[in-house]
């Protein structure tokens, strides 16, 4: 059944679709509330037009799958399970899957326990947070620690032990391991004191503790006064932590995104009590060729298209992007001007120069919340996004069912949270400046820069950069890189065999290697062709020694103007040949450095990945080699149809005219013959050909 009569067959309830391509990976995986309404309007004309992404989706679909659900709301989740099991290439994905840790207190254990986990689970402990930024976990549990003697280790606590581990005696761990160390009673209270501690009931925490350390003061048992002192001021500590304040104590994540020449920058503050106490950056470099997506995501009853038997929709355009604020402003209020985001003409102005058409941020929220907080343990009441999107209620009511308590997802249009909004979009708008602009700046700049910093006489356009790989001087090779006006040029790659040198050099394997690469260029000469000229610096992976044996190389070819600098490793310290006394050390934050830095490593693993196969030939082919009348491309091919030694054995035994497929008939005899012992003439087994 091809794909068209599939269709036709499509059942109009709720589900989820999956287009896969002829080699049956999936490549996009959709919800609808009515499965054959939405395929169907994939295949309009119109569609695959307007948008390239859809376009480019089915021409390469061959095949569709479904899954049938009861309504839209477990389709929503399906989809969210199939796109993080699938990772489909022209799905949405949440590159950095970040998730926050909780403490965990172990209440179903003899003696509960305190440690960080990452995973939620129904086993009766009870879980605190989540925390952020993420350390503030791990600092908690320390001062649980230091102040309340908490045990986290790995020792079964349901059990006594003979002695009590070092922890005890550093005094960081009250001893419930060892029997009589402390009383079932004192420990429970530590726990009771440590639960109050985390589920911030500092009042009623700070009486217990008061209470008993008068009561210790009273008996003379000083010590112990002292430490729930200590535990007193650990918790008046905690409770004098400075946040940004926010409108309302409640707990939000507010997100704002920046986008422009086809990148993504989306920013995520979370909001707890009312304080801003962590932020999260996310990025996307390649939304123009899978990200886009122009469909439908709700059928309506005003925007539909007629095909056979059923209405099909079209999604409402791309909402507007969030109004750009001053560095300086306030906060408005209801009313204010700032907080509408509809001046339709700057905002039309806005579009045209910074996204591109098959960009919609409705979409794009759409499927990063689902992303991010169908699998979460704990929601904030309150999540605000710069736009709205069609399925913005549904996945509320999802993630209220889910969470036990209201979810609100909103899209605030003016007032303090619109404000808020806003704020995070500046931030999102420095997020990209800070990774698309500092750390990438345009290829001119960095060529000026790159000519600045290591004082070469012209603009650098082209750079190639050698490496020399090897293992106790076994399989020596070397690798050269070009980058070629901003980017690594892999067409001009090229790989060597060190065919002079013995034993480890890398000295004289550097030497052989530049004078094979330019000694077309010797002596003035001007080959013609694709490497006519020389680049405009050569970069070597390593040191001094490294360098003067470069610069021996081209000296005896009379390239002796040719700009020549080498990197070290550990130091990263730049060495120009005829300034090694004056090293370039530049900051390590230096988008210059990055770019050599990456330049070396392009090399290294070029030379690694060649020398890895390299050796990889030399011990699978050792075996072949023995077999009398067969030849080195024989054997090549025998081993790149076979994958193995091992296989090809297994091949001559078992199914000996499989040979056939690689080799001719007396040569596969004689491949049969080398593997499976020989009884007596008679009893061989000839190869039949077909």
């Amino acid at each position: 059944m091809d794909l068209f009569e599939k269709i036709r067959t499509l059942p109009t309830g709720a589900g989820c679709y999956l287009y896969k391509n002829a080699e049956g990976e999936v490549i996009y995986v959709g919800k609808a509330k009515n499965l054959r309404s939405r395929v169907r309007s994939y295949f309009l004309k119109a569609n695959q037009l307007a948008n390239a992404k859809t376009g480019s989706l089915m021409r390469e679909a061959v095949d569709l799958e479904y899954i049938l659900v009861d309504n839209e709301r477990e389709a929503l989740a399906l989809e969210n399970n199939l796109i993080k099991q699938r990772k489909p290439r022209f799905n949405i994905l949440l590159r950095d899957d970040k998730t926050y840790p909780y403490i965990k207190l172990t209440l179903g254990d003899r003696h509960p326990k305190v440690f960080v986990t990452r995973k939620l689970r129904k086993d009766g402990g009870a879980y605190f947070g989540p925390y952020f930024p993420g350390n503030l976990a791990h600092r908690l549990v320390d001062v649980i620690h230091r102040s309340f003697l908490i045990p986290s280790c790995k020792v079964d606590l349901n059990r006594y032990h003979p002695r009590a581990c070092l922890q005890y005696y550093i005094k960081r761990c009250l001893g419930p391991c060892v029997q009589d160390l402390i009383s079932p009673e004192e420990y429970r209270q530590a726990i009771r004191d440590v639960q109050l501690f985390l589920e911030g009931k500092p009042s009623e925490l700070e009486d217990r503790l008061t209470a008993r350390m008068e009561q210790a003061a009273e008996n003379m048992q000083f010590e112990l006064a002292a430490r729930l002192r200590d535990q007193l001021i650990t918790v008046s500590q905690a409770q004098d932590r400075q946040r940004i304040a926010s409108p309302g104590d409640e707990d939000a994540d507010v997100f704002g995104f920046h986008f422009e020449n086809d990148m993504l920058a989306v920013n995520l503050f979370h909001m707890r009590g009312g304080k801003i106490v962590d932020r999260r950056d996310m990025f996307w470099e390649d939304l123009p060729d899978f990200e886009a997506e122009s469909l439908a995501e709700h059928e309506s009853d005003e925007d539909t298209l007629a095909t056979e038997d059923a209405d099909i929709t079209l999604e409402p355009e791309p909402s507007h992007t969030a109004p750009q604020i001053a560095d300086d402003a306030p906060f408005a209020d209801e009313h204010s001007v700032l907080a509408s985001p509809f001046d339709l003409e700057t905002q039309d102005s806005q579009l045209a120069t910074r996204t591109n058409p098959n960009f919609s941020p409705a979409t794009f929220f759409s499927a990063l919340l689902k992303q991010l907080y169908l699998d979460q343990g704990y929601v904030p009441r309150h999540i605000y996004v710069p736009v709205d999107f069609p399925d913005r209620q549904l996945l509320a009511d999802e993630l209220r069912e889910r969470s036990g308590h209201k979810i609100d997802i909103a899209a605030p249009q003016r007032g303090d949270k619109r404000s808020l909004v806003d704020l995070v979009c500046t931030n999102a708008k420095q997020s990209y400046d800070q990774r698309f602009r500092v750390l990438q700046p345009s290829i001119k700049n960095m060529q000026e820069a790159l000519q600045d910093a290591l004082m070469l006489a012209e603009l650098p356009t082209r750079i190639e950069c050698f490496d020399i790989s090897h293992i106790q001087g076994a399989e020596t090779v070397a690798s050269m890189v070009v980058w070629e006006d901003g980017a690594m040029k892999k067409a001009d790659y090229r790989k060597y065999q060190v065919k002079t040198v013995s034993g480890v050099d890398d000295f004289a394997s550097m030497h052989e290697i530049l004078l094979r690469r330019y000694s077309k260029f010797a002596n003035g000469a001007k080959p013609t062709g694709k490497d006519s000229t020389l680049p405009s610096l050569i970069l070597i992976d390593g040191g001094l020694g490294q360098l003067h044996a470069a610069a021996q190389a081209l000296e005896e070819l009379g390239l002796t103007t040719q700009p020549l600098a080498s990197i070290a490793k550990k130091e990263e310290i730049i060495y120009v040949y005829g300034q090694e006394d004056d090293p370039v050390v530049l900051d390590r934050r230096s988008p210059v450095l990055h770019v050599i830095q990456k330049i070396r490593d392009e090399s290294h693993r070029f030379a690694i990945t060649y020398h890895r196969k390299r050796r990889q030939m030399r011990d699978r082919t050792s075996e072949i080699d023995e077999i009398p009348g067969v030849g080195a491309i024989t054997r090549q091919r025998l081993l790149t149809h076979f994958g193995s030694v091992r296989a090809l054995k297994q091949a001559a035994e078992k199914n000996p005219d499989s040979l056939l497929a690689v080799a001719n008939k007396a040569t596969a005899e004689k491949i049969r013959r080398f593997f499976v012992e020989e009884e007596s003439p008679d009893d061989l087994v000839q190869i039949e050909t077909n």
